[in-house]
């Protein structure tokens, strides 16, 4: 398969986020989308917080998993993760700004390794989050991007 441009990969991804009800739960803000990257935000909001008055770990790792899944998607084939893991160096407080950008580390016809930074607006590392994807081959959008 041919990696599509970069305004290919940003169509796809803008498709897919379009239909994608958990990420407008998060309100994820699309920053950069490319082939096999990708970099959102979201800021850390009230009903986010766990009992200690910090931002839930299951949501940062959702907004780290986001960012995966816009990375591993741009070539408008499902790409489905098949492990990941995730570390918590630093707590996220409400109202942080929270910056995931995404990285393809390497890549085999079938699946992918992806890195993921999550930091706040203070550039403090927030997580750190590794996945492995799986590429179907099966397309998720019924028509082409538009460029």
């Amino acid at each position: 398969m041919i990696t599509p441009n970069p305004p290919a990969a940003e169509n796809y991804i803008r498709a897919l986020a379009h239909v994608d009800p958990f990420s407008s739960w998060l309100q994820v803000q699309l920053l950069k989308i490319e082939p096999g990257y990708s970099r959102i935000s979201m800021v850390v909001r009230q009903e986010m917080m766990n009992g200690f008055g910090i931002a839930h770990g299951g949501v940062t790792f959702a907004m780290a998993d986001t960012a995966f899944g816009y990375a591993s998607n741009g070539e408008g084939t499902i790409t489905v993760a098949l492990d990941v893991s995730i570390s918590f160096p630093n707590p996220a407080h409400i109202g942080d700004v929270l910056i995931a950008e995404a990285r393809r580390l390497s890549e085999t016809r079938k699946t992918g390794l992806y890195l993921v930074e999550v930091t706040n607006q203070h550039q403090q590392l927030i997580a750190v989050f590794k996945g492995t994807c799986y590429k179907t081959g099966k397309p998720h959008l019924t028509h082409p991007p538009t460029e």
